[in-house]
């Protein structure tokens, strides 16, 4: 597959808006409802391209190899009083300086209040997405924890941050918590030159 940078930049924002791709999707090996194997059929079927994101976890990849499109997971992490949740793509899954910020169990993929206390260190996960090949993006950026998200924003790209979820539908709770507007994303992503990502966050047993 080709590189995850080209494979973002060449989409549209028509692309996410009509629903032919999607890189924001859980399974049971995580917090979602739906089989690994059977969600990346229904996928294979929906979309053009798409990628599953457990929390914290690759296992749903590791025991159905090359059965998903893009290699995905999504981080709980912390950036000083911020929580925010991190997505890597594109990363090879058995690089040795990934294995420390994986789950330790079940619980650390699939309870709030377990991954709430993640203790991954910010800068150091993505200095390991890129030296294991792949790229980091934050995830419903109108959900993280920050007073003025463009700040919050312009610190991550020093990290390294390579994107952003620009198209993101906010739902379930994040439709009701909210501490920026998503119509503020776009704009930011284009200032400081982020990759444009996006998906549904799907839980359900099916797409």
């Amino acid at each position: 597959m080709q590189n995850c940078k080209d494979i973002f930049k060449g989409l549209s924002a028509e692309d996410y808006k009509n629903g032919s791709v999607n890189f924001h999707i859980h399974t049971t090996y995580s917090d979602g409802l739906g089989d690994f194997k059977k969600i990346c059929e229904q996928a294979r079927d929906k979309y053009k391209i798409f990628a599953v994101t457990d929390h914290n976890t690759v296992q749903g990849h590791i025991d159905n190899p090359d059965c998903g499109q893009i290699i995905g997971v999504e981080f709980d992490v912390w950036y000083k009083y911020i929580f925010l949740h991190l997505l890597a793509y594109g990363f090879d899954i058995n690089s040795d300086c990934m294995k420390e910020f994986y789950s330790k169990d079940k619980k650390g993929t699939e309870k709030d209040i377990i991954r709430i206390f993640a203790k991954r260190d910010l800068k150091r996960l993505i200095s390991a997405i890129h030296e294991s090949g792949g790229i980091a993006v934050l995830a419903h950026p109108c959900s993280c924890w920050a007073l003025n998200i463009r700040t919050f924003v312009s610190e991550l790209v020093k990290l390294g941050l390579d994107g952003i979820e620009v198209y993101y539908p906010y739902p379930r709770w994040r439709k009701y918590l909210k501490f920026s507007n998503p119509n503020d994303i776009e704009a930011i992503a284009d200032e400081f030159n982020l990759l444009k990502t996006g998906g549904t966050d799907c839980h359900e047993s099916s797409l």
